[in-house]
């Protein structure tokens, strides 16, 4: 399994008033799954995400990441462990604009230390694996909103993570460059990718193959999706 939590408790002090943002969270994702995490706002899926995402501490329970117990772990070492084993895609892209696609996706190697040689290789297989290899020397405000998230998913990639954690991935986007991300995403868990997203979109909940619902703070429901849509516009039941 490569998440495990166990009776997450998140609160948050605002002022003499303290809001129970997870109530006792229990949840495992195997590897290579492929999960949305649903929810109003202010349900508690942000901040399980930034749980998981090695964002934010937890108040009470356990975090167990690929094998780890994250839980009281600190500032530095929770660092760490993002830039090592998660993969993150924002739905504002987060691409720094001086710097071309090719540069913005060997950012989180130039963290990690990895040698230019080895970046630049890296970083360029990466592009081509979200079909963007004959955009690497442009700009990010040269691209597409569909464009600009590619080259986010490509960044998310490099450092080969254990998992790849979706934060509302298509808000940004139109139906059909939401669509084409979809089918990125499709391919890299075909490929043996982890997926966790979170999305208010049900449609695109509908592309992934467990939806786990929120409410309150709580899980309501965690069940397979039922007649998924698959990346050719087709149904798989």
């Amino acid at each position: 399994m490569i998440i495990r939590v166990e009776n997450l408790k998140k609160i948050y002090n605002t002022g003499e008033i303290q809001v129970e943002a997870l109530k006792g969270v229990n949840l495992g994702i195997e590897e290579k799954e492929y999960v949305a995490v649903m929810g109003a706002s202010g349900s508690g899926k942000s901040t399980l995400m930034n749980i998981l995402g090695c964002l934010d501490h937890l108040t009470e329970g356990k975090y167990v990441l690929d094998g780890e117990d994250v839980s009281s772990l600190s500032g530095n070492s929770l660092a760490s462990i993002r830039n090592k084993k998660i993969g993150f895609v924002f739905q504002s892209f987060n691409l720094l604009p001086r710097l071309s696609a090719l540069g913005n996706v060997e950012l989180p190697m130039v963290y990690a230390g990895t040698p230019a040689v080895l970046r630049m290789k890296r970083a360029k297989d990466a592009m081509e694996r979200v079909g963007l290899g004959d955009r690497m020397q442009h700009k990010p405000n040269e691209l597409s909103g569909g464009q600009k998230q590619r080259v986010a998913i490509a960044r998310a990639l490099v450092n080969n993570p254990a998992i790849l954690l979706a934060d509302e991935p298509t808000g940004n986007l139109d139906t059909r460059s939401s669509e084409e991300i979809m089918d990125i995403f499709e391919s890299l868990n075909d490929e043996g990718v982890t997926i966790v997203m979170v999305t208010h979109e049900h449609d695109i909940a509908m592309h992934t193959k467990r939806a786990v619902v929120f409410r309150d703070g709580a899980i309501i429901s965690d069940k397979p999706v039922e007649n998924r849509i698959t990346g050719n516009g087709g149904i798989r039941a």
